[in-house]
């Protein structure tokens, strides 16, 4: 595993941290799960994916900008990502949550991902599940409780 920030309770589980380079070159799937800062945006860059094993499959169903798109879709050219799976986008506001059948879409890089036949794309579609949704629903509603009684709400964000 690769963690700016390595856990402890993982590593006594038995997860093994070591540098992203070596995690790159030594992955069959690379699957990402990390919020976009300073650090991680562009994670998956040229230089990354010159670190890449050939045929790699690529997994982001985490933020769009985690990933350079026009960098994948070289590597994609060049087969050195054999697959690609985004469940995100990285100008994906004016593409995903809309019906877009009779429009002309003008991201000329999205379009470009929709030609390879390794690429699946699913729209932020990975939370739209029934346990995803009662549990937002649930949180949401325990959360407006909490916050309407006057109790401590454990989601509350506090901006000083």
């Amino acid at each position: 595993a690769y963690d700016l920030y390595p856990n402890p309770g993982c590593e006594a589980l038995g997860a093994k941290y070591v540098e992203l380079t070596e995690l790159l070159g030594a992955s069959d799937i690379i699957s990402l799960h990390c919020p976009v800062t300073p650090q991680t945006y562009h994670l998956i860059d040229s230089q990354a994916l010159e670190q890449i094993k050939p045929g790699v499959m690529l997994i982001n169903t985490s933020r769009g900008a985690l990933i350079d798109t026009k960098a994948v879709i070289e590597a994609l050219k060049s087969r050195k990502i054999g697959y690609l799976g985004l469940d995100v986008y990285e100008q994906e506001s004016d593409l995903f949550f809309e019906d877009l059948s009779n429009e002309v879409i003008q991201d000329d890089l999205f379009q470009r991902l929709l030609t390879f036949p390794n690429v699946l794309i699913t729209g932020h579609q990975a939370f739209f599940t029934d346990n995803a949704l009662h549990n937002i629903a649930q949180v949401t509603l325990s959360n407006i409780t909490d916050f309407e009684q006057g109790h401590h709400c454990p989601n509350q964000i506090n901006i000083d």
